[in-house]
């Protein structure tokens, strides 16, 4: 069938990505309730904002009611057009966060509550002591004017000024837009309301924001939130004077090491974590550390997706590490916890490896309880700026569940799922192996056992058929395995799925035209010769790019340089054995006209006994060096 042979020097591909900063969409913005920044990685516009903050009344007393508005200004949406910043339509809106705080204290957090008018526009948040304190969308739909109820506290502040965060689209956004003024009756007349576009100062107290609530656990697919702001924290950590160590691992203490068996005291390459409950029963001490650029994190999950996971992050700010918990919600990004959910933090950051120890009480308010079991994964990435970035390798995740409270275990793991593994030991079986074994036997062994049948045809010939079915159904298996994984098509594997895509529908092309192929005498067949030799070779360039990329994939991520240089001593294998008998058969071919009237009869009986003696060597050695090939490549996968 596929009567072809793939000779590829060794491609590089170089792709760049653009990793999009964490978002909230939903309105659900509580980590930026202090400095009122979305969390874009863009800088806010310098343009004066094309919106206004009003309110309904200058001065208030307690249990009064302000009504306030957010709309578009005026001006902007008669003029849009002619915006000399890029002609930008800012004629709506899409999210924005309010609060009210002291105006002669703004760097306190927000001061009364608000009350809503329309709650498919807008929700409240928890920006400062109260619930309700903060007023931001609930929806990423466009606006052009929200409205909300002000409700200010027992003891307010002589004078309150509103400010508000705008944003129209992701990169273009107006941060802390200084509103009006009102005043406390009695008190001191409010000075003049400030111009919409004047910005307040920036200095402001980390925000406390309430517990969430975590969420029944449901399986969703593996996914990090691309980026994440890291909370502030309100006690510094203290800082380690030595590394962790192994020692203890399995006798007074659970660890989860990669590479299996390292040692961080000593090993500046190991992953490295592990908990040991106190002798009270009342809390457990982690610690974790491993090699980063940005920061190293483990979550607690009850199956091996992430989604609905407690998840503590040990990051790189410069000179430091912060330590925080956080809880993530299927393909949302991870919801930080500003509130001390962990204690007695410590941290080290050397050669590169950073290292932080941390206590949790083990039963804590709208965190898992410790006395459960759960799968652990144990991942790193980049940071930048506060910043924490998708992680770029898949995350070790524990063999089976462990009880976090339970005797001291060795544990082990994997970055690699099951079904990854097998669709890459299938795929690798049958385009390495398989397809040009019967490439190669259709090639050049169509002339030799001519006496031998097998159920009526040629030995050849049933060679290469049994092998290119088996080919079919072995590809058909390992395609559909990814899919069951990612319970849908894979954004991030690059162009990989969609070259495997193209290399599956010619493995179902193929033996189709094998069957309605013409008898060999017809004059048709030669067209049938040249559609299934082309689509032949199409699916084994395709494949062979497949399984480059497929090396690199993070969920079967091959050892490199050895993956490449393996690959490549591959098709070098093969370039030789083509080589061999093409050389072979010239050779065959010059000798067979050069004694075809003097010495005829004398190599019709070399012919027929020296040279199938020759190939069949080849043969043999050309299976050898295959299997060799896949061997190693099927001992790395089981390895990983």
């Amino acid at each position: 069938m596929c009567c072809c042979f793939l000779l590829l020097p060794v491609l590089t591909v170089l792709t760049g990505t653009v990793e999009p900063v964490a978002g909230f969409s939903n309105g659900k913005v509580g980590v930026a309730c202090g400095d009122m920044t979305p969390q874009h990685g863009y800088e806010p516009s310098p343009d004066p904002p094309p919106y206004s903050i009003t309110v309904d009344k200058p001065t208030f007393r307690p249990g009064d009611n302000i009504t306030v508005t957010l709309r578009v200004a005026p001006s902007s949406s008669s003029s849009s057009s002619s915006s000399s910043s890029s002609s930008a339509d800012h004629t709506f809106f899409r999210g924005f966060l309010i609060e009210a705080r002291d105006a002669g204290k703004l760097d306190l957090p927000a001061v009364g509550f608000f009350i809503l008018t329309d709650p498919r526009q807008s929700q409240l948040l928890q920006c400062g002591h109260t619930q309700g304190s903060g007023l931001s969308h609930n929806g990423g739909t466009k606006k052009t004017q929200v409205q909300a109820v002000w409700e200010p506290p027992d003891a307010p502040p002589q004078r309150v000024q509103f400010l508000v965060t705008v944003v129209h689209d992701y990169e273009v956004y107006w941060v802390r837009i200084a509103g009006p003024v009102v005043s406390l009756r009695g008190a001191t007349a409010a000075p003049p309301t400030v111009a919409p576009h004047t910005v307040a100062p920036a200095t402001v107290a980390p925000p406390t924001v309430a517990p969430h609530t975590v969420a029944p656990p449901t399986v969703a697919p593996h996914t990090v939130a691309p980026h994440t702001p890291v909370p502030a924290q309100t006690t510094s950590p203290a800082a380690l004077s030595s590394p962790f160590s192994s020692g203890g691992c399995g006798l007074s203490k659970s660890c989860l090491r990669d590479p299996v068996g390292c040692h961080p005291e000593s090993d500046p390459h190991c992953f490295f974590l592990s908990f040991t409950a106190d002798g009270a029963g009342r809390s457990v001490m982690f610690e974790v550390s491993g090699p980063a650029e940005g920061y190293v994190s483990f979550a607690l999950s009850l199956d091996k997706w992430m989604g609905d996971d407690d998840v503590y992050l040990c990051v790189s700010d410069g000179g430091g590490v912060s330590i925080s918990a956080a809880h993530v919600s299927g393909r949302t990004p991870p919801e930080l916890e500003t509130e001390d959910a962990v204690w007695g933090r410590a941290w080290r950051l050397a050669d590169g490896v950073i290292q932080c120890r941390f206590h949790r009480n083990i039963l804590l308010q709208n965190r898992f309880d410790l006395n459960q079991s759960y799968f652990l994964f144990l991942a790193h990435g980049r940071s930048h700026r506060g910043l924490i970035h998708r992680h770029h390798h898949q995350p070790l995740i524990s063999t089976d569940q462990k009880v976090i409270t339970g005797r001291p275990e060795d544990l082990i793991g994997s970055r690699s799922p099951l079904l990854i593994k097998v669709h890459g030991v299938l795929m690798l079986t049958v385009w390495m192996w398989t397809v040009n074994t019967a490439v190669f036997v259709a090639r050049h062994y169509k002339h030799c056992w001519p006496d031998t049948t097998v159920l009526g045809q040629r030995l050849w010939f049933q060679i290469h058929r049994t092998m290119m079915l088996l080919a079919v159904v072995l590809t058909s298996v390992a395609f559909t395995l990814p899919f069951i994984y990612r319970r849908g098509w894979s954004e991030g594997a690059g162009s990989h799925p969609y070259i495997g895509c193209a290399v599956m529908a010619l493995c179902v092309i193929q033996p189709i035209m094998a069957v309605l192929r013409p008898v060999p005498e017809s004059p048709r067949r030669i067209i049938f010769s040249w559609l299934h030799s082309g689509a032949g070779t199409a699916a084994q360039i395709l494949s062979t790019v497949c399984v480059f990329l497929g090396a690199a994939q993070q969920a079967l991520l091959l050892p490199s340089p050895w993956s490449p240089s393996g690959l490549t001593a591959w098709l070098l294998w093969i370039l030789l054995a083509e080589l061999l008998l093409l050389i072979h058969r010239r050779r065959e071919n010059s000798s067979s006209d050069d004694t075809e009237n003097i010495l005829f009869s004398q190599f019709e009986k070399w012919h027929h006994e020296e040279i199938p003696k020759v190939k069949t060597m080849v043969f043999v050695v050309f299976l050898i060096g295959n299997t060799g090939f896949l061997a190693a490549f099927l001992k790395a996968i089981a390895s990983l």
